[in-house]
């Protein structure tokens, strides 16, 4: 069976861009995930701790094989292998690889919480998810993105950094 997934990417230290296009590449590279579409980068204020870089962050749709705890030791494993460390909650992070959604389920375990908890707040998640799918609404709200971004409070901190198509277009794998 062929699962749909919602991941969000996001990096701040070191080379930035490097690091969402490495991601991008190893998630492409592994046999049972297929990256169907991708958002623009957007650049974002920090959240919860906030002594630290701006960061980029990014959405992708994927269609895999995987179930979600397989995706999420993947997910794991990628960001392991490009330095990750947990120190600080919210804190610097060379990459950070989260399942938004998977299909239209509700998980909840000590390990994995999909629709992921606090999505529904961060700006820098929903804007990239409302600018690849209108009309996808959160399974645990059943209210669409639109409503949830309208409704935000802190919006001002996120900024298109590199648009996926138009005048400053990226490929998803640049040569």
């Amino acid at each position: 069976m062929v699962n749909s997934a919602y991941i969000s990417l996001g990096t701040n230290l070191g080379d930035r861009e490097y690091y969402l296009h490495s991601a991008l590449q190893a998630i492409q590279n592994h046999i049972e995930i297929t990256i169907e579409s991708y958002s623009s980068i957007y650049e974002t204020e920090p959240v919860g701790y906030e002594e630290q870089e701006h960061f980029l962050n990014m959405v992708i749709h994927v269609n895999t094989k995987l179930s979600p705890f397989d995706l999420l030791r993947v997910l794991q494993d990628i960001e392991l292998h490009f330095g990750r460390e947990r120190k600080i909650r919210w804190g610097p992070r060379t990459l950070d690889l989260d399942i938004l959604l998977y299909n239209q389920e509700n998980i909840e375990t000590e390990r994995l919480i999909i629709p992921h908890p606090r999505m529904t707040q961060r700006a820098f998640v929903l804007f990239p998810l409302y600018e690849m799918n209108k009309d996808i609404q959160i399974p645990t709200l059943k209210r669409p993105v639109s409503e949830l971004i309208d409704e935000l409070q802190d919006r001002e901190g996120v900024r298109l950094w590199k648009r996926r198509s138009g005048e400053d277009v990226f490929e998803l794998f640049e040569n």
